[in-house]
């Protein structure tokens, strides 16, 4: 039982607080599902927040990923979360172990390093990093999005995972090395799935970060064949200057949201046990 809420009173109200916030999540959801089942004249013709007719425009999700080729923004989504989000593991990862189990010169400042520069705001590095990236050749390029999701979240993952290997008992280390595995062995064989909680966890925040990343797709890519969904909704709702199509609008909304949405439910638990994995030795 959670401290504190022995009291029926104190109890009901915690709980009555946890129903309100999850009303107030669940609620623009479910008027998004509605607003992506209406055409424009019922938009137009009823208040924007009027249960939708029948019969129920379930035809605005195909027309979107159709007309709008949202199939192909999806794929490059996909493509790119995956791709930066392993990567950024296991940089993350390995610097992480390097940093928390071997002590050496300048290591302690090393941690400082990377972790101060969570304090900087991304968007201050923009233009040279454009820049940077044109030089490499790699605008509108898949790989360059993924070098710079990656990078972009390596000081966060370090911050993570360190607690989770410090917090791991050095005999298991001792132990691989008496057996005759690698420094690279250990780390790969032992370390590495101990440390599965806080991989997941970070995984998970890195893959809600990346899905729905908007102004570094923004700069970076240019080629509508390369774009996020996150762009390409952009792109989309400018295109509507004239004539805006809310149903496909919200409906294109809807499909960006509902596989982040769904991993979200799948992992909790692991998120939840994975923030506190780490957090005592």
């Amino acid at each position: 039982m959670i401290v504190g809420l022995r009291n029926p009173v104190a109890k009901l109200f915690f709980y009555g607080i946890l129903v309100v916030w999850g009303i107030s999540v669940l609620y623009p959801l479910f008027w998004t599902l509605l607003d992506a089942l209406k055409n424009n004249e019922q938009f137009f013709r009823n208040a924007p927040w009027a249960l939708p007719e029948f019969p129920l425009l379930w035809s605005n999700f195909s027309y979107v990923w159709s007309n709008y080729n949202f199939g192909t923004y999806f794929i490059n989504s996909l493509v790119v979360t995956a791709g930066s989000t392993g990567l950024g593991l296991i940089l993350s990862a390995m610097t992480a172990y390097v940093l928390a189990r071997y002590k050496f010169r300048g290591s302690n400042m090393l941690y400082l390093l990377y972790i101060s520069s969570m304090m900087i705001p991304f968007v201050l590095a923009l233009i040279p990093l454009f820049f940077l990236m044109n030089s490499m050749h790699l605008i509108n390029t898949k790989l360059g999005l993924i070098v710079v999701y990656a990078s972009s979240l390596l000081a966060f993952g370090i911050f993570v995972l360190v607690g989770f290997f410090k917090s791991l008992p050095k005999e298991l280390e001792e132990a691989a090395i008496v057996d005759g595995t690698s420094y690279f062995g250990t780390f790969f064989r032992v370390m590495l799935p101990l440390s599965q909680p806080g991989l997941i966890t970070l995984a998970i925040i890195n893959v809600l970060n990346i899905w729905n990343e908007y102004i570094v797709g923004t700069i970076l890519v240019n080629d509508p064949l390369q774009y996020t969904l996150p762009v390409e909704i952009g792109v989309m709702r400018a295109e509507m200057q004239y004539r805006t199509e809310w149903g496909p609008l919200f409906a294109a909304l809807l499909i960006t949201i509902v596989p982040v949405l769904f991993m979200y439910i799948i992992f909790q638990r692991r998120i939840a046990s994975g923030i506190t994995a780490g957090a005592v030795k």
